[in-house]
């Protein structure tokens, strides 16, 4: 059988998912080039060598109220693994876990709940550490602006700490090119300063990581003095496979470097079926769409056949500064206002300019309009979806027969298949 195996479902199984393909189409898998992933002596090794500064275990004597900034579940770094080989550093620097505080940075995702914080801390650390949910719009102090002109307001415990560190992953991103390092910070912030960093900065996805955007997020997070940080990369499966610790100002390069390496792909040329595989950022429909169908909107040729696989165990999802159009008009107002309340004309006019002078795919009348997005949800059965370029399936078999009406019955087609799309990006 053409059969190609996947994960689905991050944070709710971590399934293998079986796609089976007619035995007369070619089918491309692009899988990343990442290394086994790491035991657990390879990350207590880590963490006893960071990179230009001592051990947690030395860090954090005598502190009093250290806080670890943790990003949340739309992100799918597994925190938990780790989790338990930091809590021993800081014992050993004389600091119990009652005594730390945990702020998950959901920025302004939907607020976690309580399965949500085991299934990112682990059970130990849910339960013994000072857990604190971030809010966008309360509990926020104000600290100035950065030289870019973007107003600080961040969270108050992290604000009054005498100890930040940050626990996050490090993937591609829209807004930064890549995520990680100084990014984690933004997740803390008041919904002012996370518009206005929107606003004003844009990348691409896997686009330059040296960029104004992550200059003025180094800045906050240098005025926050967060500067000690473990980041973890995942392979395919969502294991560690790599992991930074330290001041990740110096290793940051290092690590956006080695994801350059290990998740680059080629363009899908000549491909009239694409398949994006959402997983290990397929918690939502939302987060699906933002995070694993570039390889869909930006990559597919005309004319192929778009299929995107995702879990969506937590149905739509939601996120409060880019909700989907599928949302309540209130919900898309306000954030479209949110955006606008932060940019000059100037700013609104140099967007424009941008998006204006985008290469653009040259279109024929025939492949004009494209068809929408077929998604094969392996989870979430009872999912509706009201966005006009996105259809959802809840069975293998229909997304064949639609790929075979939609190529008018050709025998035999060219298939590229993206197996982790939320890690990969073009070179």
């Amino acid at each position: 059988m053409n059969q190609v195996t996947l994960r689905t479902g991050a944070w709710y199984g971590d399934r293998a998912e079986k796609l089976v393909f007619p035995d007369d189409w070619e089918v491309n898998v692009l899988w990343p080039r990442t290394p086994q992933p790491l035991s657990v002596s390879d990350m207590v090794a880590a963490l006893e060598h960071p990179t230009n500064q001592a051990p947690i275990s030395k860090l954090a004597v005598g502190k009093s109220r250290p806080v670890l900034v943790v990003d949340d579940l739309n992100r799918p770094t597994p925190v938990a693994a780790v989790m338990p080989i930091v809590l021993e550093q800081f014992r050993q620097a004389g600091v119990p876990p009652s005594k730390i505080t945990v702020v998950l940075a959901s920025g302004m995702h939907a607020p976690p709940g309580r399965d949500a914080i085991v299934k990112k801390l682990g059970s130990e650390a849910a339960e013994t550490c000072r857990v604190v949910i971030h809010d966008y719009d309360r509990g926020l102090v104000t600290l100035g602006q950065t030289r870019f002109g973007t107003p600080v307001t961040v969270n108050a415990e992290v604000a009054q700490s005498d100890f930040v560190m940050g626990i996050g992953g490090l993937y591609p991103n829209h807004t930064a090119g890549f995520g990680g390092g100084s990014k984690l910070v933004l997740g803390t912030l008041g919904s002012r300063s996370i518009t206005h960093l929107h606003a004003h900065h844009e990348v691409g996805w896997g686009g330059a990581p040296d960029s104004d955007l992550r200059r003025d997020l180094d800045e906050i997070a240098r005025l926050v003095q967060m500067r000690a940080m473990i980041t973890l990369q995942v392979d395919a499966d969502r294991k560690i496979v790599r992991m930074h610790c330290g001041d990740h100002f110096v290793y940051y390069k290092e690590a956006v470097a080695f994801c350059r390496t290990a998740y680059s792909v080629e363009a899908p040329e000549g491909a009239e079926v694409v398949v994006s595989n959402t997983y290990p950022n397929d918690l939502s429909l939302t987060f699906a769409r933002m995070k694993g169908m570039a390889p869909l909107y930006d990559w597919a040729p005309p004319g192929a056949t778009r299929i995107a696989v995702a879990a969506c165990t937590e149905g739509m999802g939601r996120h409060n500064l880019f909700p989907l159009a599928s949302f309540p008009d209130t919900v898309w107002f306000r954030a479209v206002a949110r955006r606008a309340s932060v940019m000059s004309f100037g700013d609104v006019a140099k967007r424009l300019v941008r998006r204006i002078a985008r290469p653009v795919r040259p279109r024929t009348a025939a492949a004009s309009p494209r068809p929408p997005i077929l998604l094969y949800c392996t989870g979430d059965k009872s999912l509706r979806c009201s966005l006009p370029n996105i259809r959802i399936a809840c069975s293998w078999e229909c997304i064949l027969q639609s790929i075979v009406r939609e190529q008018g019955n050709k025998k035999r087609l060219k298939v590229f298949v993206y197996p982790c799309a939320p890690l990969q990006f073009l070179t």
